[in-house]
């Protein structure tokens, strides 16, 4: 592990690709005449190995636990090197991904995954592809710039940031260095949830005033006791740009894949349930109300003609954080009827609109194949994913507003077109713009 924490420069991804490509010549060149394996050459169904995406893997905790089974499992895909803080979890989750290729390839033992500390050697591997991110939140956004420099694209979890500029600061990363980026918001690539905007958007329920979003609340300060590190876990690591503090189990479990680690309460790692399952809900509001691209103008705190947080639009519509009906994450409500959606549930009202076909003339929306999956191919397409950054952002966005009007416990007005805050007279909010960000722990930076 080096010692010097600036995060690495990229490489332009040409030189990259012609290094990749020449270094493979070379290899083939040297190992002539000897007698290639046919799983390298495609064969009995197999992808070759020039076709291949190798991926790497930061966070190896219970979250990645799904990821990286899903990736050993694609046929397109190659896992090649995994890294954390934690040198236990890591050691169990390479041992069963070097496990997976020994056993795929009918060999005694297979040793082509690597094992890493420091998440800025996958940035300066050169045959390394793609990266999924699975850190703790506070991490996100450094280690997927540091990807995006290196020349790598992103599967990056939610919520995407752990503020509002970070959330700029990444999307112009991933533009510079044209990557794709697709933000674990998963929900999009669910039947369900599609069909419910759908249904939105193509008037089904008339022209929609009002929508409920049941998720958590804001983040709390932590000031757990401290206990002793456990053996094996680079805390100080752990925290990075997040402000020095004892460890505590509640944080960090550890090696336990048995229960969620806590740290999204606490406002230093995350922002509480307001962008745990916010990055979920009010991503598909978002969806729904066809903001991809903007965000509420007003957020209002309890008590300032709700009892719940409350979101104005521009256009009229007005959003609730909280008040949807039971079983429903979202609720759409229109001046014709109602639209209930969650995990596996979708309810109207007129009954059976989600049974109602979308005519080709009406709003499609992107169907995608699966999350993985959409992302794996617009890695060969180059195309924007589903849940692309700048979507992510927008809706990590509103879970962000929410948060901050909670903690000024004042009316705020929101420009989503300048991504700042102003006052009535259109001039700046200070004290709301002084929240976009924050600072971050010396040596790290986004600078």
């Amino acid at each position: 592990m080096g010692q010097n924490n600036q995060l690495q420069t990229s490489r332009a991804i040409g030189r990259r690709d012609f290094f990749k490509r020449t270094a493979g010549l070379a290899a083939a060149a040297a190992a002539f005449p000897a007698i290639i394996p046919g799983s390298a050459l495609g064969a009995n169904g197999a992808t070759a190995a020039s076709e291949r995406l190798t991926l790497g893997f930061v966070g190896m905790g219970k979250q990645m636990g799904g990821h990286l089974d899903t990736f050993l499992n694609r046929p397109g895909c190659q896992v090649v090197a995994l890294c954390d803080v934690e040198a236990k979890r890591l050691k169990v989750r390479q041992e069963k991904a070097n496990k997976h290729y020994a056993e795929r390839e009918g060999k005694p033992g297979y040793n082509g995954v690597a094992a890493y500390g420091d998440f800025r050697e996958i940035a300066g591997r050169d045959d390394i592809d793609a990266v999924v991110i699975a850190t703790p939140d506070h991490w996100h956004t450094l280690v997927s710039i540091a990807m995006l420099e290196s020349g790598k694209d992103v599967y990056c979890e939610k919520p995407l940031t752990l503020t509002i500029n970070e959330g700029k600061a990444l999307v112009r990363a991933a533009r510079a260095y044209g990557r794709v980026l697709q933000v674990g918001s998963q929900q999009r690539s669910s039947r369900e949830f599609r069909i419910a905007c759908e249904l939105v958007h193509n008037g089904r329920i008339g022209k929609v005033h009002t929508v409920h979003v049941n998720v958590g609340g804001p983040p709390v300060e932590c000031y757990l006791p401290a206990e002793p590190v456990p053996d094996g876990l680079d805390w100080n690591f752990w925290l990075g740009p997040a402000p020095w503090r004892p460890y505590n189990s509640d944080i960090a479990p550890g090696m336990d894949f048995k229960g969620w680690p806590n740290f999204r309460a606490y406002r230093d790692y995350s922002g509480g349930g307001m962008t745990d399952w916010g990055a979920h809900h009010f991503d598909i509001a978002q969806w729904g109300l066809g903001m991809d691209e903007s965000g509420p103008v007003e957020i209002l705190p309890p008590g300032n003609g709700s009892e719940f947080l409350t979101y104005k639009y521009a256009n009229g519509v007005v959003m609730y954080h909280g008040g949807a009906r039971e079983k429903a994450g979202v609720e759409f409500i229109g001046d014709k009827g109602r639209v209930w959606v969650n995990r596996g549930y979708l309810e109207t009202d007129p009954a059976g609109l989600e049974n109602e076909p979308i005519g080709p003339g009406e709003i499609h929306l992107y169907d995608s194949p699966g999350h993985h999956d959409d992302w794996l191919a617009c890695i060969k397409t180059r195309s924007r994913p589903i849940c692309d950054v700048a979507i992510g952002h927008r809706s990590a966005t509103v879970c962000h507003l929410g948060n901050i009007a909670y903690w000024i416990k004042r009316p705020l007005r929101w420009d989503p077109a300048k991504e700042a805050f102003v006052t009535s007279a259109g001039g700046p909010d200070v004290d709301g713009n002084r929240l976009l960000q924050r600072p971050m722990r010396a040596p790290w930076s986004l600078t």
